[in-house]
């Protein structure tokens, strides 16, 4: 009976995305920051409400509906409501640093914004397809090993001190891995050719366009991001439907996000020390899960405070240095 939930959550998924593309950006266009606005606030709040799906599931007992092995740790459908949230908000926070590769991306090969909607999506959908791989995996790892968790924290304590100290470099295609690998067995064209991911040469051969390039090193760079924030989520839960469904939420208005922070990255060019707090906060609270217990109202107040004070504290140092430069 849990297959058939699943199946469900995932169609009333691929509908909502069908919807993205075939109505509302049906035709090619640039999003507008109104537009890009107007759609975070409806995948805002279609993941809220969502949650008051899911409380109402949890709170009638249908935990063994949604997971062969839900967490035992649920005691009703506001436990799991706060624990989605906060699945939720911690997605939402560690996917920041990926809408800055992504912008780093569309102006390093010179993407046009009537184009980058369509890129953005069918990087969701694979999104999708490896972050649930990676979630079933990571369910069966913590569920047949106790310790995993403890190798999660190490993780993601690793993560935050590569944040902390690596070097911003500037994103060099020749350096990358996986574009090298894309020259080696197909030709690359140096032209776009409209909204197409394949074209052709003037001497008739089949090549991929930087479209092409853009959506597999966006679709690389997502899974190396997950590796960070999936075991996040395991540190709020192990319940597979609270995890999926909470990860899946936050990057469905990824592309919206995107649009909303793109003019404005340079005041969010500190943000990433508030994922590092965010990061050493997760990773301290696995590594000493059997020595303190934080309750999850208490999680999801610390995270948003952190969320808080470095999006707002990212603004106004922004504001200063940019009335200091027009002195």
């Amino acid at each position: 009976m849990h297959f058939l939930v699943w199946i469900f959550f995932l169609i009333f998924v691929f509908a909502l995305l069908a919807l993205d593309l075939g109505v509302f950006n049906k035709d090619k266009h640039e999003i507008s920051m109104s537009e890009a606005l107007k759609m975070t606030c409806l995948w805002i709040g279609c993941s809220l409400a969502f949650n008051v799906v899911l409380y109402f599931a949890y709170d009638a007992d249908f935990c063994s509906l949604l997971s062969e092995s839900p967490d035992a740790a649920i005691k009703d459908g506001a436990d799991a409501g706060l624990k989605f949230l906060t699945g939720y908000l911690i997605e939402k926070a560690l996917s920041l640093d990926n809408i800055f590769v992504m912008a780093m991306l569309f102006a390093y090969f010179k993407i046009p914004g009537k184009y980058q909607h369509e890129v953005l999506f069918w990087g969701i959908l694979g999104a999708l397809v490896f972050r649930g791989i990676m979630i079933i995996l990571g369910a069966a790892l913590v569920n047949r090993f106790s310790w995993i968790m403890y190798v999660f924290g190490v993780l993601l304590l690793v993560s935050a001190l590569k944040m902390l100290f690596g070097k911003d470099d500037e994103f060099d295609a020749d350096k990358n891995f996986f574009i090298r690998m894309i020259r080696k067995l197909y030709p690359v064209s140096s032209e776009l050719d409209g909204g197409n991911f394949f074209t052709k040469l003037p001497n008739g051969v089949k090549a991929v366009t930087p479209l092409l390039v853009v959506l597999v090193v966006i679709e690389t760079t997502d899974v190396l991001f997950a590796v960070d924030s999936i075991p996040a989520i395991f540190s709020i839960t192990t319940d597979p439907f609270i995890v999926f469904s909470s990860n899946i939420c936050a990057i469905l208005g990824l592309r919206s996000l995107y649009f909303v922070l793109a003019s404005a990255m340079s005041k969010f060019e500190y943000i990433k020390y508030c994922l590092v707090v965010l990061l050493l906060f997760i990773a301290v609270k696995m590594l000493l899960m059997e020595v303190v217990h934080i309750p999850i109202g208490i999680s999801l107040l610390v995270i948003a405070v952190i969320l808080t004070v470095g999006i707002v504290a990212s603004i106004i140092i922004s504001k200063k240095k940019q009335s200091g430069n027009n002195e």
